[in-house]
């Protein structure tokens, strides 16, 4: 069973990526958007919006993109 993931702000979210080892791409986000980057094995890039409240389906595809899963993920927020 998938578990279902909260509204989390783009605070919340890049603090659970640098967790898994994600960091900073510096000149990457543009306006309002951060980017992350995890550069062992192969280069992931994740943007993540800057906003308060992130809807849990762009939560899910930023999950995605990161190649965690939500169980994964919850547990790094945490």
């Amino acid at each position: 069973m998938i578990p279902r993931l909260p509204s989390l702000s783009s605070r919340q979210i890049i603090d659970a990526l640098n967790r898994v080892g994600f960091e900073y791409a510096l000149r990457r986000g543009k306006g309002r958007h951060r980017a992350v980057v995890i550069r062992w094995g192969p280069t992931l890039l994740v943007i993540v919006p800057e906003r308060k409240n992130i809807a849990v389906g762009t939560l899910r595809a930023t999950t995605r993109q990161a190649c965690l899963t939500p169980q994964a993920f919850l547990d790094s927020s945490r």
